[in-house]
């Protein structure tokens, strides 16, 4: 028994002996890898990286500043002009100062991930993979945001304007026009959303004085010399009082032919947009009621045309 517990003690003291030099070892390699750090190159490097990062920050606010200025600055000077739509003025500069902003903090993260040593150049290789693949999600919205640029940038239409959608069948009063979607109210009320890639040829009605043309049916055996100078008594009464509205005329055309024996004499005129109604009512009303008043025929029967 005496052997038996000498064996055992001498075990225990040999696996204590083990588990001494295990942990000594361990903690003799922490200290030589300890020792063994260039602490003054680390600092070193630290140091010249905080500077660059430093420099980095004052360069890019610095660029920041003298973009959005020059860019502030342009904006004001086009708002002076009032050739420029002010609605188109602000999304362009909407759009100018974000696209800036965006280009900036892309070189700037660019520039500090290759500061602190991160390889950019596989990030981008990554990116390059999943940016194809939103690429292409996205290929719609991207056409609207280029369409919607152009149709700003080239004054297309503004706010305000009636316009029509030759291929889309759609017509009515812009009430916004946007980078994705242009939105226009018909004359019934109807509040249409339209996707700028959807806008092929835009037909705008409201840029110009529009050509009013009015058409008096007539007897010419009656006397035609004598039913122009009525007309033309009616064109001098309402230019005074359209003298706003009536840019160019009225014009006494002279005798139309519509057909089937049917004949009439036309009026032409230009007047401002939106006006085209409201004169061209006025002036058959008045035509028609001063040629009745000197009992002239005023031909009612339905014109068939073969």
């Amino acid at each position: 028994m005496f052997i038996l517990g000498q064996s055992a003690s001498s075990a225990t003291v040999e696996s204590t002996m083990d588990i001494k030099t295990a942990t000594e070892d361990k903690v003799n390699a922490l200290q030589r890898f300890w020792n063994g750090i260039n602490w003054d190159q680390i600092i070193a490097t630290l140091i010249q990286k905080a500077i660059y990062l430093l420099f980095l920050i004052l360069l890019f606010a610095l660029l920041n500043r003298i973009g959005k200025t020059l860019i502030d600055k342009t904006y004001g000077n086009y708002s002076k002009k009032q050739s420029f739509s002010e609605s188109r003025l602000k999304t362009l500069h909407t759009l100018i100062n974000n696209t800036f902003q965006y280009t900036l903090f892309f070189f700037f993260i660019y520039s500090l991930l290759t500061v602190i040593g991160v390889p950019v150049g596989s990030l981008l290789a990554g990116a390059g993979i999943a940016g194809v693949a939103i690429g292409l999600g996205a290929q719609g919205f991207m056409n609207d945001i280029i369409t919607g640029f152009f149709i700003i940038l080239e004054q297309q239409m503004d706010v305000g304007d009636y316009v029509r959608l030759t291929a889309l069948g759609i017509e009515g009063t812009v009430t916004s026009v946007g980078l994705r979607t242009t939105q226009m109210k018909a004359l019934d009320g109807t509040v249409h959303f339209i996707p700028n890639r959807n806008i092929t040829t835009i037909s705008n009605l409201s840029r110009s004085n529009m050509q009013v043309l009015i058409d008096v049916r007539i007897v010419p055996d009656e006397g035609y010399d004598q039913i122009t100078a009525i007309i033309d008594q009616v064109n001098q009464q309402l230019k005074d009082k359209y003298t706003e509205s009536i840019q160019t005329g009225p014009t006494i055309f002279g005798m139309v032919d519509l057909g089937n024996g049917n004949f009439a004499v036309r009026t032409t005129m230009y007047v401002l947009n939106g006006k085209q109604a409201p004169i061209r009512e006025e002036f058959l009303a008045q035509y028609v009621k001063k040629l009745s008043e000197a009992n002239f025929t005023i031909p009612n029967t339905p014109i068939t045309l073969k």
